[in-house]
């Protein structure tokens, strides 16, 4: 995280002027020439226009504040300095709830098809009161499309990259090799895997989506009865 400094003082400031900078660890302001803070973001300085004062940067490497991982709840600790790098506020007790979350909650990029955001998006309206995790690996170590804990059922959506060299023989046989070894470790969690072969869908649409979601509808309300 680079300081916090007014981005019109600087581009006029004078190398020797004083910018305000936020401490890390203690959130007070305090100032630094531009020069230094030139310098910090040329990759010259690492802590002296981070923290306000030697105390404070000793601090941070000590002191451990107890927080709520954004993914998975779990409760983890992490300096404060670490925790004021988080631009959005998020926290994370592992790389990989981290890769988790930020998958699921991209706008742009996203790896999640637009099908698995419409389907997602019907199955929280039909079951609000059944918790369901998407694109989560806490289950099996390894990404399920969509898990539902209370009925250890699990759904995966493969298109046709699932089937088909589209990228070449190479990349077709990992996926189908990683298709495999979820199927063993949702076997060997007593986990029912349900695979719905969604190749043939050209084009998203919720006319073209609902045969897919109904599957689903009449499987997850078996389960309930």
């Amino acid at each position: 995280m680079k300081p916090q400094y007014i981005q019109e003082q600087y581009e006029l400031a004078k190398s020797n002027d004083k910018l305000p900078c936020e401490c890390y660890y203690c959130s007070n302001t305090f100032y630094k020439m531009k020069k230094e803070i030139k310098s910090y973001l040329n990759g010259n300085q690492k802590h002296a226009i981070k923290f306000c004062s030697k105390k404070c940067d000793g601090l941070s490497n000590r002191t451990k504040i107890k927080s709520h991982c954004s993914c998975c709840n779990t409760v983890y600790f992490r300096t404060p300095s670490q925790l004021k790098k988080s631009k959005s506020g998020n926290g994370f007790c592992s790389q990989s709830c981290a890769a988790t979350y930020n998958n699921t909650h991209k706008t742009t990029g996203t790896r999640i098809s637009k099908l698995e955001v419409w389907i997602q998006s019907k199955l929280d309206e039909l079951y609000p009161n059944l918790e369901i995790h998407y694109n989560r690996k806490e289950a099996i170590n390894s990404e399920l499309d969509i898990y539902i804990p209370l009925l250890n059922l699990a759904f995966e959506l493969n298109g046709v990259f699932h089937y088909e060299p589209i990228f070449g023989v190479d990349k077709l046989q990992k996926i189908q090799e990683n298709d495999q070894s979820k199927s063993k470790a949702c076997y060997d969690a007593k986990i029912d895997l349900c695979i719905i072969d969604t190749s043939n869908q050209k084009y998203v649409k919720p006319k073209t989506s609902q045969k897919y979601l109904d599957i689903m509808i009449k499987i997850i309300n078996e389960r309930l009865r």
